[in-house]
């Protein structure tokens, strides 16, 4: 209730002025009677004769005033004030009317002059009002006085426990009176003032908002609610703040436990960062880590027996030597002491200074018949070379060799008598073969032949050809000694199924293990000519491997070796495997790792990023990815996510027991990650336990949201099958996928017919994240008889060997292949070079990888042939090199001084 403003009723005597009308220096104002204390008003008026007080509309009896008479010294004139008190039975006598209010009345010469009301309210003893009489307490203040009100807050704060950084709201409803209350917040008995601490403040409904909870902020909370007659605390609140534990980074490994020969070594980390405090979680995973090492044990030197003594010299000595190489120090060891020449005075018969004499002509005379043979053995063996070169000439009529595989050319033979010309693909399977003879015709002028815009690499022709090559010179264990010399060879376990292994020389080859869409491209030349490799491809169980995973990091791919490691390749082998990320720059950061000779893994590669080195590449495609390496070795694709939209491809696969012979039936539903060797793996596991495939597999994409995924069934006849499942649906933890180290995870649904006729199954398998992808599954199918599934199954092996030696592991034919490398190479007229030849191909985003190297060339049809083989096609290929060809006529001339 507001007070009103100066109401002036004027009586005025002739002729006064309104200047002399009194006006109130000091006018009532309200107040509240607290418990039966009296309250004063009071007024004061200028100029005035007199000065009354009236309340709720009645003069007060003139006893009751207290009046003083002054007068103002800087005007003179007359100052009345008047004094009342009310009392507490005063304002109760008109309950139910009115307020009580009171005003003063001044009086002068030229009227009177009226103040603004005062109201005078009983103050409530106990700040509440029931919830029923609310809507009288403003008329009805006495009702305070009643003893049977009780004196709680509506709402009072409560404990709770929260995070640090969290945000923090304690509600306070204090309880309602008159005067109303005021709030204010206690922080352990110390007054809380947002004024100092911008981290709170208070809402106006009284609430206090911690806006991040801080450890200074652990404490206990009181609601405080005040008013002139009392002061109310509410329940304290004890708020505990608390921090979860955090992983500290990893130590260095340690060194290894053993100087010579195997042993492990480990690194640590600690939950400080930060300490888990006011129990808080403590970290999860591991704080030790262990891997296996390998120290070359030191190997000390020993002297080889001695040579022979040589022959005595004309200083009547002769020596002899032996060498440090049995063994020969390695690893630290120490060399071998002593000389590694030994001198002897030779004084016996054997140095003799005779003259010379009839023997000094004999050995002249067979010296000179020696050098006689050796040239008759020269001329002999040149007759033989040109007789073989001459009829290679005969048979090989034009260059077309360089060009076999491209649409007849009509050109004139060099010899009448020999139409035919080289138009089949020579046999260069044999791993061993060399060959002989010239490639280009003799002619009598260096005319060029042009060849025409056709078919490029369309089937070679029937005909007859006289290249010759070699069997193998050796054989079984005549091959096995001699690479058993060679420092590369290693012994290979074998009949694993996901290995292949092979022997390659510098013809090239493919290894591949089948159903995995695992494969390592070997190409022509990356072997040095004259060596010879075994080389191996391996696909290892996670269990097997140990790879180190960090933060939000994620293994993408399954880890492949090839090796031996430390062999000389001359150009870059194509590592192909299949990958599980749905891959963008904004979103994933990928890096190429492989394991060091000491065990560790090392980024050898960031995608999207400039290589660091020449000696790797990778090409990221949807599902596969290819690595170009000239060091073999152990690699795997390791993503870790930028943001929480980063996702990986998860594959839903469902399978059920092939027969049923009991009521109870397992439907287990795998997650694994989407590449084919682990499809491979759990379809090999399902044969062992007698499954059957009951459903399409389908893609999820599972999000780094940190949020699991659930499997629930749904929609099964109840008059047939039951769930055993106690649950509504099961949960796979996020941490568990994301991480990639188990590469399937299942569950099973356990349900049981109500009788051993059913046969029919019918429901719906819902598979989710929470807050992310999901897929449902529609099984209808007959347990006893129904196979339409079984067609997904992958075969136990694919078409073809897993490793194939030579050109038959290529699409391209070998001397097509030199042809397309030696015309594109070279920067062409018109831009017509391999570059035109990789923007055809959609290879353009690798042109500083291709251009780094010797042969670009190679290095787009080497791609070509990992990304195309078995099933590439070649057409395509052929129109494209037969665009670039046109934009240069002269780009595929062969010419006589080409050969």
């Amino acid at each position: 209730a507001g007070a009103q403003q100066s109401a002036t009723v004027a009586n005025p005597v002739s002729g006064a002025s309104p200047d002399l009308l009194p006006h109130f220096q000091l006018e009532p104002e309200d107040v509240y009677i607290v418990k039966n204390k009296a309250v004063s008003l009071a007024c004061r008026a200028t100029p005035a004769t007199q000065i009354y007080f009236k309340c709720n509309g009645e003069w007060v009896h003139q006893g009751d005033h207290v009046t003083q008479q002054s007068t103002d010294r800087s005007t003179g004139l007359p100052v009345m004030e008047v004094r009342i008190e009310v009392t507490r039975q005063q304002v109760e006598k008109i309950f139910g009317l009115e307020e009580y209010w009171c005003q003063c009345v001044a009086w002068s010469s030229s009227g009177t002059t009226k103040s603004q009301k005062a109201f005078v309210r009983i103050a409530c003893e106990c700040l509440w009002w029931p919830r029923w009489d609310r809507a009288l307490a403003p008329a009805a203040p006495h009702l305070c006085a009643s003893p049977d009100l009780r004196k709680n807050f509506e709402q009072e704060p409560m404990a709770r426990e929260v995070s640090i950084e969290q945000g923090i709201v304690l509600p306070c409803r204090p309880p309602e009176g008159i005067p109303p209350a005021e709030v204010e917040w206690l922080r352990n008995e110390e007054l809380v003032d947002p004024a100092l601490d911008a981290n709170v403040y208070v809402t106006p409904e009284h609430s206090l908002v911690l806006r991040q909870a801080r450890l200074a902020d652990t404490a206990n909370y009181t609601c405080v609610a005040k008013n002139i007659v009392a002061r109310r605390r509410s329940a304290s609140a004890a708020i505990t703040v608390y921090v979860n534990g955090g992983w500290s980074t990893w130590t260095q490994w340690s060194g290894c436990s053993t100087s010579c020969g195997r042993g492990w070594q480990k690194r640590s980390r600690t939950c400080t960062n930060p300490t888990p405090l006011n129990g808080g979680a403590f970290c999860e995973g591991q704080n030790v880590q262990k891997t296996a090492c390998t120290t070359l044990c030191p190997v000390d030197g020993a002297w080889s027996e001695w040579s022979k003594w040589s022959v005595c010299g004309a200083e009547c000595t002769h020596w002899r030597s032996r060498e440090c190489s049995e063994p020969a120090p390695r690893n630290g060891g120490r060399d071998c002491r002593g000389s590694e020449l030994d001198t002897r005075n030779c004084t016996s018969e054997l140095c003799s200074h005779a003259t010379p004499g009839a023997e000094d002509v004999a050995l002249y005379v067979g010296l000179v018949a020696v050098a006689v043979c050796l040239v008759l053995l020269l001329l002999v063996g040149v007759l033989v070379y040109c007789r073989k070169k001459g009829g290679l000439d005969a048979d090989v009529a034009d260059s077309s060799i360089l060009t076999a595989g491209f649409q007849p050319v009509s050109i004139k033979p060099s010899k009448a008598d020999n139409p035919s010309l080289l138009t089949i693909q020579p046999d260069l399977s044999t791993a061993t073969m060399t060959y002989q003879g010239s490639l280009c015709p003799r002619q009598d002028g260096p005319a060029k032949l042009q060849l025409p815009n056709g078919h490029l690499l369309s089937p070679l022709g029937a005909g007859r050809h006289t290249l010759h090559h070699s069997s193998p010179a050796i054989e079984g264990a005549d091959f096995m000694a001699r690479l058993s010399t060679q420092s590369y060879f290693r012994s290979l376990p074998r009949g694993t199924t996901n290995m292949a292994y092979g022997t390659f020389n510098f013809l090239g080859g493919r290894l591949m293990i089948p159903n995995t869409g695992i494969s390592l491209l070997i190409p022509p030349d990356a072997i040095p000519r004259g060596k010879i490799y075994e080389v191996y491809l391996t696909l290892h169980k996670q269990e097997e491997v140990r790879l180190p995973l960090a933060g939000c990091q994620t293994l993408l791919s399954p880890i492949v070796s090839c090796g031996p490691p430390g062999v000389l390749l001359t150009r870059p082998a194509i590592l192909a495997m299949g990958h599980c990320v749905e891959a963008s720059a904004e979103n994933w950061s990928i890096r190429l790792k492989k394991q060091s000779c000491e065990g560790t893994w090392e980024d050898v590669l960031q995608l999207g990023a400039e290589p660091c080195t020449e000696l790797y590449y990778c090409q990221l495609e949807a599902q596969a990815c290819y690595v170009f390496t000239e060091q073999l070795g152990r690699f795997a694709l390791v993503g870790e996510s930028l943001s929480m939209a980063a996702s990986k491809r998860l594959k839903l696969v469902l399978f059920a027991p092939a027969a049923c012979p009991s009521l109870e039936y397992n439907i287990r539903v795998y997650c694994l990650s989407d590449t084919q060797d682990v499809l491979k793996e759990v379809i090999q596991l399902e044969k062992q336990l007698g499954g059957q495939l009951i459903g399409a597999p389908r893609v999820l994409h599972f999000k780094d949201s940190y949020h699991n995924l659930r499997l629930s069934i749904h929609d099964m006849p109840s008059s047939l099958w039951k769930s055993k499942l106690l649950a509504s649906y099961q949960e796979i933890p996020f941490y568990h996928i994301w991480s990639g180290l188990q590469p399937f995870l299942h569950c099973t649904f356990t349900l049981e017919r109500l009788s051993p006729s059913t046969c029919e199954l019918a429901c719906k398998i819902w598979v989710w994240q929470v807050e992310g992808d999901g897929q449902s599954f529609t099984v209808n199918f007959n347990i006893a008889k129904d196979t339409r599934f079984s067609d997904w199954l992958v075969p136990d092996s694919e078409v073809g060997a897993p490793a194939l030696v030579g050109p038959s592991a290529f699409k391209i034919p070998f001397l097509i292949r030199q042809k397309i490398i030696s015309s594109l190479d070279p920067p062409g007229t018109r831009g017509a070079d391999w570059r035109t030849l990789a923007q055809k191909l959609n290879l353009d985003s690798h042109l500083s990888f291709f251009a780094s190297k010797p042969s670009p060339t190679a290095m787009i049809l080497n791609l070509w042939e990992a990304r195309h083989f078995p099933n590439g096609n070649l057409s395509q290929l052929a129109t494209a090199v037969a665009e670039v060809g046109k934009q240069d006529g002269a780009l595929f001339a062969v010419s006589e001084a080409e050969c």
